[in-house]
């Protein structure tokens, strides 16, 4: 039985700034391009079949730079995978969002407001996410399966992995260029790699 391999997409402006980064589609910086090309030979050294890859220019390139788009795995775009819709907070950060407030905002306790675009409830963004996972199951008959994304919008499929609600997404913090690993033990759902950085 095959794994599912999250990785987040390599640094941008707005990661760097700790500005939510929603469905506004910046470029990597030179530095998140070393990031997706530090990817590549972790990813080589794992029998990958299929990759599914947020269709926002940051996640495509730093599968590019990964090796997954160079025809070798079975690649396809996945709209269901685009980052979590910040609505009103697009473009903030927490520090700013929380000064706004007069307390301290969390998007896993406080959501999203409407902005320029609606926004989205962690609720549907599980919903999205259940999608993803139950065509990535039956795949994992053949081999891994590679998911190029974003922060949030990972860390709620990793916990819908493990049953648990969106919300203990919380959990599973996963920084720019990072990956981790969604595996079994004894035919369980478990978390057998987090946030691992590449040499």
């Amino acid at each position: 039985m095959g794994e599912v391999i999250v990785v987040r997409h390599g640094q941008t402006e707005w990661s760097r700034n700790g500005q939510h980064t929603g469905l506004t589609d910046l470029p990597l910086l030179p530095d998140g391009e070393d990031d997706g090309r530090r990817l590549r030979p972790v990813l080589a050294g794992r029998h990958i079949t299929h990759a599914f890859v947020s269709p926002l220019a940051r996640a495509r390139r730093t599968a590019e730079l990964a090796g997954l788009m160079d025809g070798a795995v079975a690649t396809e775009l996945e709209p269901d995978l685009v980052e979590v819709d910040y609505g009103g907070y697009e473009g903030r950060t927490t520090k700013e969002i929380s000064a706004d407030l007069g307390r301290p905002w969390s998007l896993w306790a406080d959501g999203t407001v409407p902005g320029d675009t609606p926004g989205e409830t962690l609720a549907e963004v599980a919903t999205r996410v259940d999608r993803v996972l139950g065509t990535v199951r039956p795949l994992l008959a053949d081999g891994d399966v590679a998911l190029v994304a974003h922060g949030h919008v990972l860390r709620i499929l990793t916990a819908r992995w493990l049953g648990l609600d969106p919300e203990a997404g919380a959990l599973f913090p996963l920084a720019t260029g990072r990956y981790g690993v969604l595996g079994h033990e004894h035919d369980w759902p478990a978390l057998t790699g987090w946030n691992t950085g590449c040499p």
